[in-house]
Formats: structure tokens, C-alpha cells, sequence
């Protein structure tokens, strides 16, 4: 490089990023699509984070998030950074967003679909016309509740209590009032479903935020508005998604290095300064975008120095975690769709074994991912051949406090699988040499897989409504030092998650340029002090 072009490099402000999960990968793109110098440390060989895949049976299984939802925001982020997102990333719509059961007769399975008026059918012929119409209401009430908070909270950098109050107004406030939002999600769906059937499958809307329906505000019902606006299933796998930004970055000029984990966030004259890798390796930075789990800093596990950059959060504030298992085997009986779930008829206990005795539940719902299934029906060309699933049962967030017990793991596997058979579906794993055929992951490997989580996958839970204003945002109390990920505001799930790595970008921008007129400053003046401006960024 001409000697010229390398004193403009080192003179354009340089931004690590720890973490290539989807928020760190976001911040990534768009800081380096602006011009800024960026380098991407990953613990990991590959991008992704929870996007993770497996190699199962010589099979690549998607074995964290399996579905996409608010493809608007992935639309603006590729716009951003001057690409169009269908160009970079495949994606086939879902007609059948979920098959339920709770036994093996068809009479006990509903499906719930992308079209309402199908969904409406189908709830009618499994309860009966007035849920039929109640399932109606209800979508329109999501949708309310969904256009009532999309701007003040979901688009929100960091929302407040008075700023939201202020945002919603007197119509936004009353349509949240009618809803109750002091009231639990399970409070919410009683009074609005006579079938306690019902009741439990719209409840496990709270799980998609690591929280009990019990404990979960009301609002997470527009959770169906965003199901009903278009869920799709990404070719290649979900982790497709996270190569197509990665890629993206790398060809706009960002550099990445996995295998390289950083064990501690260097801090200089009071900013963050840069990282210290696991290997003792240095690497100097202007601003530093931390995508991990943002407890693991009030931790201690990235150095004292950046301890208190955020408040600690208690572990009986952690999500859920989940038991998985990664699998390839032929299935028989159940006809399976591309997600479906399977359901024990008590599913308060569930709840009272995670949450109140912090073991395995007894009795749990079992999520399938079926990754070689699109449609409503079965596919004939799968027949004969082994599938590729993913089966999950949320499990108490404990993994740093207490050992896997292999009982109890295969205690909960076995009920698991007697579920499954009592509903039809049948599993014979497949014959393979070229690995494992049933990869298991445990609270515990998300623990060490995400450090400072304790194994809970979704950051603080969403538990009761002030849960919505406990989350960090993109800044911290140390200036140069900014937060990206599932554990930040906006909150879980693969597009919250990246909406996270936008307001950090936003972030770091803003630091940089106070930064530098703070440099400006100090120049003329002979010394160097932050500015106000300068102090309150993070």
C-alpha cells in the first residue's frame, strides 16, 4: 500500500467489533458502509452466533433461530449499505406458519396459517364458530396493539416510560389501557378464548421472548401481527442469513477473524480503548461494539475496567434457555410441517418446574423443526430418506450455577419422545458413520457457547410490563463502549436482534464525531477534556 493511502487508513477511525452474532454483524455492514475501518473478532469459526448450524449425520441442521419474521428491516439495513437484500439472501414464504397437536387425532391438530381467514377456518372446525370469531377480534386487537408500539418502542432507540407515554398520546394510551397491559399474556388470552387449547398456544408467544405466559405482559399478543405480516424460511438454512451479512461486510472493506476469542475490552483515559485477545494479542480501537450477552460485562468476564458499563441483572431476570437436540432420523405417522408443536395438556407445570424448581420440565412442549419440509402436507420426496430437526424444550436458565445431570437430561428426552409417539409422530434415527445422528445442547453449552447468560438465550425475560424498559440500549456508561445483540433493546429474535446492531452503528457514529470535535477542541485549547456531548455518549 503507497505510503499516502496507509496514513489515510490509520488516520480513519477504527471500530472493533466482538461478536458476530446478527447484531454484531449489522453494526459491522453499516459502520464499514460509512467509511469507518472495522474489524469483526468471533470466538466461533463461523458468523452467526445462536444462527448457528450443526453437522449432524454429515448434515448441515440450523440449530438456533429457525424462522424470519419483519424482513422490512433486513430490506433497510441491505438498502443502507447499498444492496438489495433479495439479491444476497433467498428466502421461500411460509402458508403454514405452524402445525399444533395434542394427540394423535386430527381433531386434536389445528394449523395456524399466513392467511387469517384459513386460520379463522381452521379454529372453527377445532373449537368451534364463537373462537372462530374471537380468533378474529383478537387478530385486529394485535394488530392495534402492533401499530400502537412499533414506533415508540420497537423503532425507538431507548424507550422510556415518560417518552413512551408522551410518543403513544391519548389514543395510543387508551388502546393499551383496554388491552391491560399490566395484566399477564395467560390473564389477556383467558379473557379472550373460551378453549383452554387456545389459551396455551397463543401463550407460547411469550416464549419467543424467554418468558412464562404467566409472567409476560399482554402486549406480546402482537406477536400475532407480526406472524400474520409474512414469515419466511431462508434457503440454505438460517445461517445463510448471517453468511449473506458477513460477505456483505467483507466486500464493503471490513476485516473478520474467527477463532479469536477477546477476553477483555481495554479502557484508556476512561473510553474504551480496544480489545485484548484470549492469545494476549492487542488490537487498538476508537469505539468498541461488544455483541455478547451484556451481562457478561457486569460480570466481570470482559475485565474490571468495563464492569460497571452496565447495570448487573439478577438471575431470576434471565429467559429461558432450551434443551435441544440436533437430529437426523426418518419420520412416521405425524404429518410435519416445516415448524410444529407438540403439547402436554398441562402447561402451567411446565413453568412451576423451570422457573420455581429450576430443573427440566417433567412434562414439556416440544417444538419440531422439520428443516426438509416447506408445505402444509407431507413432501413424497422425503419418503424413505432421513430429515433433518431440530426438537426443543425450554429449560431453566442455570448453566453456570448448576451441573448437567444426565438423569434428568435423559429423563426429559424420553418424556420428550413418549410425547411426540403420543401424538403420532414416530423418530427412527438414522444410520450414519460420517457423525453423530442426535447432537445435544444443554443449558450449560449455551452457558459456555454465550458467556455471562447462564444459558438463557433471550437476555432479561419479558417479565410484566416494566420489563419492556429494563433491557440496555446501544449506549453504556463508558464512553467508546456500545452494545449490539438479542440482549439489548429492541429484545430477541433474529430481527430485533439486528435492529439492535442499527442503533448501535447510529451509536458509535455519533461517539466518533463528537470524538473528533472534541480532538478539535483540545487542540486549540492544549488540553484534552470531553466535552458534555462527549461524556454522555456511549
Amino acid at each position: 500500500m503507497p505510503e499516502a493511502q496507509r496514513a489515510l487508513a490509520l488516520a480513519t477511525p477504527h471500530v472493533v467489533v466482538v461478536g458476530a452474532g446478527i447484531g454484531g454483524l449489522v453494526s459491522a455492514l453499516l459502520l464499514v458502509s460509512r467509511g469507518q475501518r472495522v474489524t469483526v473478532l468471533e470466538a466461533a469459526a463461523a458468523p452467526g452466533g445462536k444462527m448457528r448450524q450443526l453437522n449432524v449425520g454429515g448434515q448441515p441442521i440450523d440449530s438456533g433461530p429457525t424462522v424470519l419474521t419483519m424482513r422490512w428491516i433486513f430490506e433497510s439495513i441491505f438498502r443502507q449499505a447499498g444492496a438489495e437484500f433479495h439479491e444476497h439472501v433467498a428466502l421461500s414464504p411460509l402458508q403454514v406458519l405452524a402445525r399444533h397437536a395434542w394427540g394423535a387425532d386430527p381433531a386434536d391438530q389445528l394449523d395456524l396459517h399466513a392467511d387469517p381467514v384459513r386460520s379463522a377456518d381452521a379454529i372453527g372446525r377445532f373449537a368451534g364458530a364463537d373462537e372462530a370469531r374471537r380468533f378474529t377480534a383478537f387478530c385486529a386487537e394485535a394488530r392495534a396493539v402492533y401499530r400502537t408500539l412499533e414506533g415508540p418502542y420497537i423503532r425507538s432507540p431507548k424507550p422510556s416510560v415518560p417518552g413512551m407515554i408522551a410518543a403513544l398520546g391519548p389514543r395510543g394510551l387508551a388502546r393499551l389501557t383496554a388491552l391491560g397491559p399490566l395484566t399477564s399474556l395467560a390473564s389477556l388470552l383467558a379473557r379472550r378464548f373460551r378453549d383452554p387449547r387456545l389459551q396455551q398456544l397463543f401463550g407460547r408467544y411469550a416464549t419467543y421472548c424467554g418468558a412464562s405466559p404467566w409472567l409476560a405482559p399482554a402486549t406480546l399478543a402482537l406477536v400475532a401481527q407480526v406472524e400474520m405480516d409474512g414469515v419466511w424460511t431462508v434457503d440454505g438454512g438460517m445461517h445463510a442469513l448471517a453468511r449473506a451479512v458477513a460477505a456483505l461486510a467483507v466486500q464493503r472493506g471490513a476485516t473478520f477473524s474467527y477463532g479469536t476469542a477477546v477476553s477483555e475490552i481495554l479502557v484508556t483515559r476512561g473510553r474504551a480503548s480496544g480489545v485484548r485477545t484470549a492469545d494476549g494479542r492487542v488490537v487498538e480501537a476508537d469505539a468498541v461494539v461488544f455483541n455478547g450477552d451484556a451481562d457478561a460485562l457486569a460480570q466481570g468476564l470482559l475485565g474490571a475496567d468495563v464492569q460497571r458499563a452496565v447495570p448487573p441483572r439478577r438471575p431470576s431476570d434471565r429467559s429461558l434457555s432450551a434443551l435441544t437436540a440436533s437430529v437426523l432420523a426418518h419420520c412416521d405417522g405425524f404429518p410435519l410441517t416445516r415448524h410444529n408443536v407438540f403439547f402436554q395438556r398441562d402447561y402451567a407445570t411446565e413453568f412451576s418446574d423451570i422457573l420455581g424448581a429450576g430443573r427440566l420440565p417433567r412434562r414439556g412442549t416440544v417444538y419440531v423443526c422439520a428443516q426438509d419440509r416447506q408445505g402444509g402436507i407431507d413432501d413424497a420426496a422425503l419418503l424413505g430418506r432421513p430429515e433433518r430437526l431440530l426438537l426443543l424444550v425450554n429449560a431453566p436458565p442455570n448453566g453456570d450455577r448448576v451441573a448437567a445431570d444426565p438423569l434428568e437430561i435423559q429423563t426429559c428426552e424420553q418424556t420428550s419422545l413418549a410425547l411426540l409417539r403420543r401424538c403420532g409422530l414416530n423418530l427412527a434415527l438414522a444410520s450414519t458413520q460420517a457423525a453423530p445422528n442426535w447432537v445435544r445442547t444443554t443449558p450449560q453449552d449455551f452457558n459456555r457457547l454465550f458467556p455471562g447468560s447462564g444459558g438463557g438465550l433471550y437476555g432479561t425475560a419479558t417479565q410484566g410490563w416494566m420489563a419492556l424498559f429494563r433491557r440496555p440500549g446501544s449506549h453504556t456508561r463508558l464512553p467508546g463502549l456500545v452494545l449490539a445483540g438479542g440482549s439489548v433493546h429492541p429484545g430477541p429474535g433474529v430481527p430485533m436482534a439486528a435492529m439492535s446492531g442499527v442503533r448501535a452503528a447510529e451509536t458509535v457514529m455519533a461517539h466518533l464525531a463528537s470524538t473528533s470535535r472534541s480532538r478539535v477542541a483540545a487542540t486549540s485549547g492544549g488540553m484534552s477534556t470531553p466535552s458534555a456531548t462527549t461524556a454522555g455518549t456511549g
